[in-house]
């Protein structure tokens, strides 16, 4: 919170400060681009209007806002604001900030305590914030880039609601550019077309539009008008040629888990580095290669997760070059690799069975009897121990009595290796044919 009796910092100071610095919201609806937590009906905007919070993981990619919205959630609900990062922040640090909130409680105070880059913690560092998450001596907004369900303990996530945070699109972009301008009072020397390029430079990222607009300025000329040429020129950035939030990034991963599916590993790889080149995040890519191998080569070839999660690890050790050829590794082996999704399909008709279907009881048959009741009640009664019957299979039936028996899972056809071989054939052909 601010102090009352500060002095004034001079207007001259006020304005040397950054622009996106300047134009941080002061009230919860003023955020840009996240109308589904800040907007009339958003989330956040219930929460506060409930007059109650609870902790929480924004989740997104930066210049989206989740440090700004903290301090807002702070003021609009009377809260005690605390700001580490886990960047520069360890045990020792935390164990300061949960002494300052365990004393606010206790004057009737509650602190909600903001952390950066949450991720950046180790499982322990995770853990012991769970003691005073429970008790309500804080409340938890944990700011993160990386997928949640990776990256942070099951116990936390258990504990917080996890909000994700959206890339500005162009519309909110454009309001940012119009704050800007009103603050400064005068428009930014661009063209229809320059503007429009400052929009894509950004990439949805609502403080480097900000950053930009502030370079526009200093650099152009009195009465110079720049076209996206001499735009790009100033600014020395080249405007992006995927947007990684946007159409960009979701055209091109589907793509590429359909060429692994169609087993076409040239096109695969193709995709592959188009997403390297762009500037893709190559564990997310990692993290599509595992799914790929559980949703589409399933048990017709189980060494492909296995081959898929390595790649993924081996990135995370190597890092940029080097891991992009175990990715690369992966993605080939799983184009080429036996296709089945019937775990897949039977995954999903199990799930849909187990909701249809309730709380059913197994037959008792399968039911262990710990005690005297139980047995009396027939629990256990009539279970054949498979590994005492010819060939270790009983034939008992599992399902519950009132579902009767259930067909969910198909196995892979085992053959399938000669398949690949025809559909490599059929490339190599196809390619001849068009002169390749």
């Amino acid at each position: 919170m601010s102090d009352l009796f500060a002095p004034k910092v001079p207007e001259d100071i006020e304005r040397k400060r950054p622009l996106a610095d300047r134009l941080r919201p002061k009230h919860l609806a003023e955020v840009t681009g996240q109308p589904h937590l800040t907007g009339a009906d958003g989330v956040l905007t219930r929460m506060i209007a409930s007059g109650s919070l609870g902790s929480m993981i924004f989740w997104g990619p930066p210049g989206t806002g989740k440090t700004t919205v903290a301090r807002l959630l702070s003021g609009e609900a009377g809260l005690a604001f605390e700001q580490i990062s886990a960047i520069f922040s360890g045990v020792a640090d935390l164990k300061k900030v949960f002494e300052a909130a365990r004393a606010r409680r206790m004057n009737g105070r509650q602190t909600l305590l903001f952390v950066d880059e949450i991720h950046r913690f180790n499982r322990a560092q995770q853990d012991s914030f769970l003691p005073v998450m429970e008790d309500g001596t804080i409340i938890l907004v944990g700011a993160t880039t990386e997928n949640p369900s990776f990256e942070l303990n099951a116990a936390l996530l258990s504990r917080a609601r996890v909000l994700t945070f959206r890339p500005h699109d162009a519309e909110s972009l454009a309001e940012l550019v119009a704050r800007a301008e009103t603050t400064e009072g005068k428009k930014l020397p661009l063209d229809d077309a320059a503007r429009q390029t400052l929009l894509m430079m950004a990439d949805g990222d609502g403080r480097a539009i900000l950053t930009l607009a502030e370079e526009v300025w200093r650099a152009a000329r009195e009465g110079e008008l720049l076209d996206p040429q001499s735009l790009l020129n100033i600014v020395q950035r080249r405007a992006p040629i995927y947007d990684k939030g946007q159409d960009g990034h979701y055209n091109l991963i589907s793509a590429l888990h359909k060429a692994v599916r169609g087993s076409d590993p040239d096109a695969a790889l193709y995709y592959l580095a188009r997403m390297f080149d762009a500037g893709e995040d190559p564990l997310f890519l990692g993290r599509r290669l595992v799914r790929m191998a559980s949703e589409d080569i399933g048990l017709a070839d189980p060494q492909a997760l296995v081959i898929a999660n390595a790649a993924k690890d081996a990135y995370d050790f190597l890092g940029s070059p080097e891991g992009e050829l175990a990715l690369a590794e992966a993605c080939v082996y799983l184009a080429t690799a036996p296709k089945s999704n019937g775990v897949y399909v039977a995954f999903k008709a199990a799930m849909r069975a187990a909701k249809e279907n309730g709380s059913l009881l197994p037959p008792k048959h399968i039911l262990n009897a710990p005690t005297k009741l139980m047995k009396t009640e027939g629990y256990g009664d009539g279970y054949r121990y498979d590994h005492d019957q010819p060939d270790a299979f009983s034939g008992q039936d599992y399902f519950p009595t009132e579902m009767g028996r259930q067909s969910f899972y198909r196995p892979p056809d085992r053959g399938f290796e000669r398949e690949i071989n025809k559909r490599l054939q059929w490339w190599d052909k196809l390619r001849k044919e068009r002169g390749g």
